[in-house]
């Protein structure tokens, strides 16, 4: 494989070429990745990520620098720290959270009519997640798994669904 001639292809916006990259550094890429953040969801975000900044940066890449490989790693490897302290500083919702917010001070929640009854006022995509997670047990992770979106989103949706759930709750009475 010539590395500058793949690029080249890339910067001309070629998929084949990607693919090719993918094929052959992105067990590498992915292996990194994990290394650093010890989630395989995260990991695999991570690791798409990279090629898309590929995609979107191959002019960047100076073969008279470096290796295409050492600069994916080096790409890999940064946004793989830039993930690490973006979760560090959001806190996730785990199944407790959710449900010490969804509670409140009465337990009434438990009941699930009221809850439904609720959960029909959220957009759509809100109240799936929190079915999801609140009737049938599933994890973040599994959620988005099941879902195919995003490990963030999932916890973003969640998150949003669960604060206009209480207040729809403490409107309710």
């Amino acid at each position: 494989m010539n590395e500058i001639e793949l690029m080249r292809r890339i910067v001309r916006r070629d998929q084949q070429a990607l693919r090719e990259i993918y094929q052959e550094y992105g067990r590498s890429v992915f292996s990194l990745t994990y290394r650093v953040l010890q989630n395989v969801v995260w990991a695999e975000e991570v690791t798409q990520d990279t090629f898309l900044k590929v995609w979107d940066q191959a002019e960047r890449w100076d073969s008279t620098r470096g290796k295409l490989k050492n600069w994916l790693l080096t790409i890999a490897h940064y946004s793989a720290i830039d993930r690490l302290r973006k979760e560090r500083r959001q806190p996730s919702l785990h199944d407790a959270e959710i449900n010490e917010e969804l509670a409140g001070s009465n337990g009434t929640w438990q009941e699930g009519s009221a809850l439904h009854m609720l959960i029909a006022h959220l957009p759509p995509e809100q109240a799936r997640l929190i079915e999801l997670a609140f009737f049938e047990g599933l994890s973040h992770s599994q959620i988005a798994a099941q879902t195919a979106l995003p490990l963030g989103t999932v916890k973003t949706r969640l998150r949003t669904g669960l604060h206009r759930l209480r207040d729809l709750w403490h409107e309710s009475g």
